[in-house]
């Protein structure tokens, strides 16, 4: 063994926070590089539902899904004026605690970080470890890390941030923390060369992320794609995913699967068409899941009914706006005649409108809550149900960009204000009941197309 490396994975801080296959993806996978490379690795997983001294275990439905644990705490200063109760999901600090004192002294620490609004969880993770562990260096990368480095480097108190896909670097500094040596050439040989994620690290939720390519194609205006994965759009080899969901269907007794993907249909014939025909002939028994939202205009006939029949039960569409300047604008993601036949498909290979949900974006810089309203009715008509996604400013995207210029919006301002909770009131004329109005519209929709199904 060349040494201890402990991964945590932080709370959430927020004025909602809902676990929908949620798994720190990009940890997993560092662990599993360490492992490899002789290092033992220890998670304390501050997200773990299933933790045995939790004074409540939360529900869930049949695939998984559901509420964290929540404390409610004081809304910081700078998000008074949002109208919901703030609070941290996750392990009570006793149960932290708890976790921490049971480790091992470790030689390095890594905490992962999520959304840029929520850096105060991996804050919070990070002041604790030091207190813990005072001269163990710790160091802090993912999403936050990534798109607010400046800002992470300064007050995060890590002593280390790491940005982007960070299995590579984060190998290299381990070995250079703990002066030892690993080698590094198998890297060359991009994802394939990457050992599968070690989901075993966690407890067993019920289900485990799986990422089949890293980066996307498109270059949508909101998006943040490209900045998280610089290396550009790459794929797996579709047979070692398929060993990936193998073993943890049958070692690790789990049976849904969510797809992380950014672009899981692109190229259909050589990538999932192929996965899926690997899964149908090993009959492995899984259930699908797509909550990153797929390109509708890539669901033919043929690709609905192998969905269907390898076992996907969330379908998630990326609609994002039915009006076809701004479908253009934002980066042609879909088109209203190739949304509306995917819909058809799905229907035809026999998934029910709950099971497919469109994304329905709202509070982009000058959008109006109208355009919100019409993309709602179009996928209402298409029989699809529909879920809102306020917009949030994400550091280096067009929108970003656009935010900057249109609201005047300070390009240096607390992460925190990066919060779709906040939007789009504060640059539109929508107000907090207007928008609660096109929200309850959404759902009295979705409401009459299951009832109908």
């Amino acid at each position: 063994m060349k040494g201890r490396v402990l991964l945590i994975n932080p709370w959430i801080y927020d004025f909602a926070a809902y676990c929908e296959w949620s798994e720190p993806l990009g940890l997993l996978s560092i662990a599993a590089v360490l492992r490899e490379n002789e290092y033992e690795v220890t998670l304390v997983d501050c997200l773990d539902r299933h933790h045995p001294d939790l004074p409540t275990k939360p529900r869930q439905d049949a695939y998984g899904c559901g509420k964290f644990p929540k404390t409610f705490l004081e809304k910081p200063l700078i998000l008074s004026d949002v109208r919901r109760r703030y609070g941290r999901y996750g392990l009570p600090l006793d149960l932290f605690e708890d976790e921490m004192q049971s480790q091992p002294r470790p030689d390095v620490i890594m905490v992962t970080s999520g959304m840029t609004y929520w850096y105060t969880g991996p804050f919070e993770a990070i002041r604790r470890a030091k207190k813990r562990f005072p001269s163990v260096p710790v160091v802090l990368g993912g999403i936050y890390a990534t798109l607010c480095y400046q800002h992470a480097k300064l007050k995060s108190g890590a002593d280390y941030v790491i940005t982007g896909e960070g299995e590579l670097q984060a190998l290299q500094l381990v070995d250079t923390l703990t002066r030892n040596e690993s080698d590094y050439s198998s890297f060359a040989g991009g994802l394939d060369s990457l050992p599968p994620p070690l989901h075993e690290l966690r407890r067993n939720q019920g289900y485990v992320a799986i990422e089949t390519s890293r980066g996307c194609p498109f270059r949508c205006t909101y998006c943040a794609s490209s900045l998280l994965h610089p290396r550009g759009f790459r794929r797996r080899d579709t047979h070692l995913v398929a060993d990936e969901i193998e073993y943890c269907r049958y070692q690790l007794g789990v049976r849904d699967f969510a797809f992380y993907d950014d672009a899981l249909l692109v190229d259909a014939s050589a990538h999932i068409h192929v996965l899926l025909d690997e899964i149908l002939r090993r009959r492995v028994g899984c259930r699908f899941h797509t909550p990153n939202g797929l390109h509708a205009s890539y669901i033919d006939e043929a690709l609905a009914m192998k969905m269907y029949e390898a076992g996907f039960k969330t379908i998630r569409l990326g609609l994002e706006t039915s009006n076809i300047l701004e479908q253009l604008r934002t980066g042609a993601k879909t088109t209203n005649e190739g949304f509306k036949q995917a819909a058809q498909n799905l229907r035809v290979a026999g998934f029910e409108a709950g099971q497919v949900t469109a994304y329905v974006l709202a509070g982009l810089p000058g959008q109006p809550l109208e355009e919100v309203v019409e993309t709602v009715d179009f996928a209402h008509e298409c029989g699809v149900s529909t879920q809102i996604a306020p917009y949030s400013p994400i550091p280096g995207t067009l929108e970003w960009e656009r935010a900057v210029k249109q609201w005047g919006f300070d390009a240096h301002a607390d992460p925190l204000l990066h919060n779709d909770s906040l939007y789009p009131f504060p640059w539109s004329h929508a107000s907090f009941e207007d928008f609660e109005e096109v929200k309850a519209r959404a759902l009295a929709g979705n409401r009459v197309l299951i009832s109908q199904a």
